[in-house]
């Protein structure tokens, strides 16, 4: 029962209102009614008409919506300026301070029993919380966002059932992240339910995920829907979000100059929208696509510039991530012990459970630097906990390189069964990627 249809509630609002300005009974009841009529209505006897209530409202000085859900008649406008502001303070890169908004808002929200405001703010409470690598946080932030919206159309869940996704991967869940989020494509292209933006954002998140198990065709073909329904898209920075998503897959197809010319349209974008976190995310791209052309001078600069920005606004795993690739750089460029150091000072901040895969991509390079200084014993540990970083997450594209220094190191030292089986290991997951993990793809959309 909402409060308009409950006389109880209704009376004692009228009540309250009255007494805080000091007016009588009588005075709250001419010309129109009667001071016995008042008395019956804030006993909560009579269910007030629509006619009564409007002028008690305008008695008391009030909007009838106020009167009526006991909510301020600017309350709702108010909120959501503040989300305006909560979000350009996440999207400037100060996650710790959006999030003390977002969580004034959430309480706010709560008290006054706005769903669609909770919801906004729970949505952003977990995107602050994947910027501050607070994974677990984020899950049950988005969690709760989904619950708020269980009886809206999916398009409109899509956001929240993203973050799910994005906060398993990040935490090495590569396969339960690519089942929530093909799961989503499936419905949305089956039901008919064509929405852009929300088809947009699931398929630039998948790129990732399908990248990193060594799904490649499917993350082309993602990539190609992404780009053909940017379009359509009213949402400037998804359409840039995209952009980046894209470059990954056109990096492994050796398009470099396509890969570069799609960051560039992203940071464009960011630069005009003033998107701190994601325009240092394009510097660390364009980091990768220099460093894989072999310009390593100019990617130890982007990227550089990505690390300063990211640990500027204290966004935990992208810094993480962008710190291997430099290292991995600056090992390239004969600076070993400095990318030694740099990822043991990674190695400190992760766990299996919160970066696995950039915990593994910092293993391997150590392991690689241990073998140029022929310390073999210290290269193997460092291979053996990143094998089992990659099996635990799936990642099987990166699974079968580490299985092949692996298994070279062992040879090298004689142990050749040894070798033989970290080899078949690596074999194993490059047969055929993908489809030892994966199930159909999910319905293509009618673009």
């Amino acid at each position: 029962m909402s409060d308009r249809d409950d006389p109880v509630t209704i009376g004692r609002r009228v009540q309250q209102l009255r007494a805080e300005r000091g007016l009588t009974q009588r005075q709250l009841a001419e010309p129109a009614y009667t001071p016995a009529y008042i008395s019956t209505l804030e006993a909560g006897r009579v269910r007030a008409s629509d006619e009564a209530l409007r002028h008690i409202a305008e008695r008391l000085g009030i909007a009838y919506e106020e009167l009526v859900t006991g909510r301020p008649a600017r309350l709702a406008t108010d909120l959501r300026l503040r989300l305006t502001e909560a979000q350009r303070t996440l999207a400037s890169g100060e996650a710790e301070q959006a999030a003390e908004q977002y969580a004034g808002l959430l309480a706010e929200a709560e008290d006054h029993e706005l769903v669609d405001v909770q919801a906004v703010a729970l949505l952003g409470l977990g995107d602050c919380a994947l910027d501050t690598g607070e994974l677990e946080a984020a899950r049950q932030y988005f969690e709760r966002t989904e619950q708020a919206l269980a009886d809206v159309p999916l398009p409109a869940r899509v956001p929240a059932l993203r973050g799910r996704a994005v906060s398993h991967y990040l935490a090495g869940e590569l396969r339960y992240a690519v089942y929530l989020l093909e799961s989503a494509l499936d419905e949305l292209n089956r039901s008919g339910l064509h929405d852009p933006d929300a088809l947009l954002l699931l398929y630039a998140s998948v790129i990732g995920p399908y990248m990193d198990m060594g799904a490649h065709a499917r993350a082309a073909q993602a990539a190609e829907f992404a780009l053909a329904l940017a379009p359509q898209s009213g949402d400037p920075a998804l359409v840039a979000r995209m952009h980046r998503s894209v470059a990954r897959t056109l990096l492994a197809e050796g398009r470099l100059a396509e890969a570069d010319a799609s960051l560039a349209k992203a940071a464009e974008l960011y630069r005009t929208l003033q998107l701190r976190t994601e325009l240092a995310n394009c510097h660390w791209m364009r980091g990768y696509v220099y460093a894989q052309n072999g310009e390593l001078d100019l990617a130890e600069s982007e990227l550089r510039q990505a690390l300063t920005m990211l640990s500027a606004k204290r966004a935990a795993l992208y810094s993480s991530q962008v710190a291997v690739e430099l290292a991995d750089v600056l090992h390239r460029r004969g600076r070993s012990d400095e990318a030694a150091a740099l990822l043991h000072d990674v190695l400190s901040d992760l766990s299996p459970e919160r970066g696995a895969l950039h915990s593994a991509a910092a293993h391997r390079l150590l392991g690689i630097i241990a073998e140029d200084t022929r310390d073999t014993e210290a290269a193997e540990e460092h291979y053996v906990r990143a094998l089992s970083l990659l099996e635990r997450a799936g990642a099987a594209g990166d699974l079968a390189d580490l299985c092949r220094l692996l298994g070279d190191l062992l040879r090298r030292g004689g142990r050749v069964e040894a070798a033989l089986d970290a080899y078949r290991t690596g074999l194993g997951h490059r047969t055929a990627p993908g489809t030892t993990t994966l199930g159909p793809a999910p319905a293509q959309p009618p673009l």
